[in-house]
């Protein structure tokens, strides 16, 4: 006989909220990161995109024929995967290896440990940190072709060589992407169309990704000797809005209670800001949110709500 596992109250059943609809809900919020990431890298970031969805598509197809499994991409999760993937890399990946990613994440990371809603980890985090440790540097080198530069370094390089390169690192080309970085990260207008876009859906809640966001601005803040546009500088550098806003909020690989995802995205800004500063990894939001998904279960029994009555 199956065990029934049942998570911690509440067990909200919202209206329309299939794994169909959020799935949707969550490729129509990262189709804003997508445009702007196409009309600023141009032609090679569409290329990119479309390698990295169909081939997490197919890989989940071919994966439930060979077991006999009934046909999941329906769901439109691995849409959601290899497009999130897609987002993450740099439009020099080649196109062979952001097949090879998508088919980790979907096979490796998603299907072997049973589908949708048994994996431990975000697949698409786990597939990039994969690319980096096998292929290299998968965010940086690209830069926008729109744009008049004479380096494709991201910001983020230039502002961990000093206050002296910082004051370089434009407010206003981060917010609208002009500089270097991975496809989906640049534009920072573009993914605060996308939060606004889940928070007004119920995808997500608001707070959830402020806390990781705050974490982050909090600790550059103090650490920047309370320079307020210092710590912005960092927010709007890398994927810090991405992660927030995309891979913190999943709803398999983070705690159930609203109590454990605050928690959860305290501690992956904690995590980004110790690696973006201390490590070799000059990102660190993926590593930090793979990190706190190992994590979650602890955070979960640690935040779960008690039993009215229950032992305490």
């Amino acid at each position: 006989m199956s065990k029934l596992h049942i998570s911690s109250t509440p067990h909200i059943h919202q209206k329309g909220s299939s794994t169909r609809n959020i799935m949707l809900d969550v490729v129509i919020a990262m189709l804003p990161a997508t445009v702007a990431g196409i009309i600023l890298f141009g032609i090679q970031a569409l290329w990119v995109v479309l390698a990295c969805v169909l081939s997490a598509v197919l890989a989940e197809f071919v994966f439930n024929l060979c077991v006999g499994k009934k046909q999941t991409i329906g769901d439109c999760s691995a849409v959601v995967t290899g497009l999130l993937l897609a987002l993450n890399l740099s439009t020099n990946v080649p196109l062979w290896q952001c097949v090879i990613g998508s088919v980790f994440a979907i096979v490796v990371v998603k299907c072997l440990f049973g589908g949708l809603g048994k994996n431990i980890v975000n697949p698409a985090i786990t597939a990039r940190v994969f690319m980096l440790l096998t292929f290299g540097a998968v965010a940086g080198g690209a830069a926008p072709i729109c744009a008049e530069l004479t380096s494709s370094a991201t910001p983020l390089a230039t502002l961990n060589e000093g206050a002296a390169a910082a004051k370089s690192v434009s407010l206003m080309d981060l917010f609208l992407g002009n500089h270097g970085g991975a496809i989906g990260e640049t534009c920072a207008i573009a993914l605060l169309i996308g939060f606004a876009y889940l928070v007004v859906r119920r995808v997500i809640k608001w707070y959830v990704p402020t806390a990781y966001v705050a974490t982050v601005f909090v600790c550059y803040f103090l650490f920047g000797g309370f320079d307020a546009a210092f710590a912005l500088q960092h927010v709007l550098a890398g994927g810090l809005l991405l992660g927030a806003i995309f891979m913190a909020t999943d709803y398999v690989t983070t705690p159930v209670t609203n109590k454990g995802r605050v928690v959860f995205c305290i501690g992956a800004g904690l995590l980004t800001f110790a690696l973006r500063q201390y490590s070799a990894f000059p990102e660190g939001v993926s590593i930090a949110i793979l990190t706190m998904n190992l994590l979650t279960p602890f955070i979960a029994d640690f935040t779960k709500k008690k039993t009215l009555g229950g032992v305490k």
